[in-house]
């Protein structure tokens, strides 16, 4: 990255770097979406795992980020190299998980708890490569601009990036998975390379990035931890962010029971999950223009009633068959695009402001703690499903040997699917409400260094 002083722009980001920036997306919204989308069916109904036993392994690895996310922040923060503080990071994690990511749906010759053990080990590791890249790389905007509507500029380009990630994550790996353990093998493979090629991609194309805002890091973890902690806008973002996330999660563990049970037809998860990224692709642009209209706090509060009403919508599935069921997904989906753009915009202009508070740099720990809660109630959301299949009576099975569902097991599945991600969402709503950093506040002591209508899209 270039200090300010030597950029040609510390305000506006140059376009190579917003698509260097932006490429990196496709790690995380990968990693996010093809274990959230398929880890648990994997283990369900390939390898004979009981339900409740595959939603601890999907969340368990993730407390670990509770961990060490905050730990990578502090030496990300900490870090002087002449690739700047947190690019170094991005190469460690690219050494890392896409290994972890193959061998976690290699499809061992075991089956049941065995099984369980072996897809949790791997699946550790590679969320430990995960962390060492996902935490430096969501605290880079907040260094490369300071103005506040720039950095939603910016991460439109990154929620580009986003869509394309886990359209193809959502519609491919399905496909490819095909409920075959070959199928999942070559899956895991192939999504192992894609990885690979944007953490690197991501690291190339950030060579240039500017530079701006303080450099000194906080002196200790703890100090760094306290000051998370005391900082009302980080813990409203992260809490209204983390009921977000888990909505999200649930809804993703829940598609592949949904195709499968509700609509009768295993291969809809991917028409399914086209529905869902189809409006992140088109109405990224709608999402900015409504943030400058409403502040980002406004447009948040109409993402989340649109998730909330397409996923309660959503119930009436079994009376209404198919085609309404993607339609009420498409709804959710505009929701979700919505709310996938402001997080990130939103904890950009939290980093800078505390930042600008205390003349310290904060971003990596800040984004430590955020991605590791994220990470955590994401695979909360899995098991959750988990939880509400066994209650259920889901019956685990392996493509050998194949089960017919009991009828409470079948509405378990839609509760799973509608009912509690809404619950959940109408949760982050009701804390968006109370989140206070407007772009007034954070101009009082980041004052802006260009309009919004010098930002470019």
């Amino acid at each position: 990255m270039i200090p300010e002083s030597t950029a040609a722009s510390g305000r506006t980001v140059p376009r190579s770097v917003r698509l260097g920036y932006g490429v990196g997306s496709f790690c995380a919204a990968t990693f996010n979406t093809v274990p959230g989308l398929l880890l648990l069916f994997y283990m369900t109904n390939i390898l004979a795992v009981p339900a409740w036993l595959a939603g601890v392994v999907v969340f368990a690895p993730k407390a670990w980020d509770l961990v060490l996310n905050p730990l990578v922040g502090q030496w990300s923060d900490r870090t002087v190299s002449r690739w700047g503080p947190r690019r170094p990071w991005l190469l460690a994690g690219a050494a890392i998980l896409p290994v972890a990511y193959a061998l976690t749906f290699v499809g061992p010759p075991l089956t049941g708890t065995p099984a369980a053990l072996f897809v949790g080990l791997f699946f550790l590791v590679a969320a430990t490569g995960f962390a060492l890249y996902e935490v430096p790389y969501k605290a880079m905007p907040a260094e490369m601009t300071d103005d506040y509507h720039e950095r939603t500029s910016l991460l439109q380009w990154r929620m580009i990036f986003v869509a394309m990630a886990v359209a193809l994550s959502g519609i491919l790996a399905p496909a490819m998975a095909a409920h075959s353990l070959e199928g999942y093998r070559l899956m895991g493979f192939v999504f192992a390379a894609i990885l690979l090629a944007a953490m690197l991609g991501t690291f190339w194309g950030t060579a240039r990035a500017p530079l701006t805002g303080v450099t000194e890091p906080e002196a200790s973890l703890r100090t760094q931890l306290a000051s998370a902690r005391n900082s009302r806008p980080f813990m409203w973002l992260l809490g209204l962010s983390s009921a977000q996330t888990l909505a999200a999660g649930a809804m993703l563990a829940g598609a592949p029971y949904f195709a499968a049970y509700t609509l009768g037809d295993p291969g809809a998860t991917s028409t399914l999950f086209a529905a869902l990224v189809g409006p992140l692709l088109v109405t990224m642009p709608l999402w900015v223009w409504l943030a400058r209209k409403m502040d980002k706090r406004g447009a948040m509060i109409l993402s989340g009633v649109l998730f909330l009403g397409g996923a309660l919508l959503a119930a009436l599935t079994p009376f209404l068959g198919a085609l309404y069921a993607h339609l009420m997904v498409v709804v959710v989906g505009i929701g979700y695009a919505g709310l996938q753009l402001l997080q990130f915009s939103m904890l950009a202009d939290v980093i800078a402001y505390e930042s600008a508070l205390s003349g310290r740099r904060r971003g990596g720990v800040f984004t430590g703690l955020w991605t590791a809660a994220e990470n955590a109630v994401s695979a909360l959301g899995a098991l959750i499903v988990g939880a509400v299949l066994g209650i259920g009576g889901f019956l685990s099975s392996d493509p050998e040997h194949p089960v017919t569902q009991p009828g409470s097991a079948l509405t378990a599945v839609v509760v799973a699917e509608t009912v509690i991600p809404a619950a959940i969402i109408l949760l982050g709503i009701l804390m968006t409400l109370k989140y206070d950093l407007t772009a007034e506040r954070l101009a009082e002591v980041v004052p802006p260094q260009v309009t919004s209508s010098d930002a470019p899209a």
